[in-house]
């Protein structure tokens, strides 16, 4: 015979001190889990850049070396002024790189792209690319002239960085401007 003197079961208090450390516990992996999840967007981002720098690079190679010359951005896509989407639409194989994973506020689907043009890249070769801003020093390394970036700081976990495509090809999350 067996004896349920001894045989005890949960206190109400147990079991409420271990749902609420399975409730810390899991919070914690969600916050993880999205912050994961936000740096793995902006990275996809990045690649984004890397696409439309593919496609620009054709482009240039299309046009006998120069730089198409398009508008910043437009404020919405019934504007029919030449645009980074609209120009570079036949050297890119998914339309969807025109938008950042992280874009929210949907700026991609009311504009055409995520992404801004450096505007003084229009119309340049790109055997002799310069760039000079507000009565700077030209900049002729092509590691330090922008060509694309973010329309907006869309990675929080960038620290309002934004993802930044340059003319020799590499993107990067962080813009850094000159003195």
């Amino acid at each position: 015979m067996c004896s349920t003197k001894n045989a005890r079961g949960f206190t109400l208090v147990e079991l409420l001190v271990v749902m609420a450390i399975v409730a810390v516990l899991g919070g914690l992996g969600m916050s993880a889990f999205q912050s994961t999840q936000r740096k793995a967007r902006a990275a996809a981002c990045a690649q984004n850049l890397r696409e439309i720098g593919t496609g620009l690079v054709r482009y240039v190679a299309e046009n006998d070396g120069t730089f198409p010359t398009l508008v910043m951005a437009r404020v919405s896509t019934s504007d029919r002024a030449p645009a980074l989407d609209t120009e570079l639409a036949p050297y890119i194989s998914d339309a969807r790189v025109f938008a950042c994973p992280e874009d929210y506020k949907h700026i991609a689907a009311a504009t055409g792209t995520s992404y801004l043009w450096n505007t003084r890249l229009n119309g340049q070769r790109l055997g002799n690319l310069s760039v000079s801003y507000m009565g700077l020093t030209a900049i002729e390394e092509p590691t330090r002239i922008m060509i694309l970036g973010d329309k907006e700081g869309f990675h929080p976990c960038l620290d309002n960085k934004v993802n930044v495509l340059y003319a020799d090809g590499h993107a990067s999350q962080e813009l850094i401007f000159v003195p």
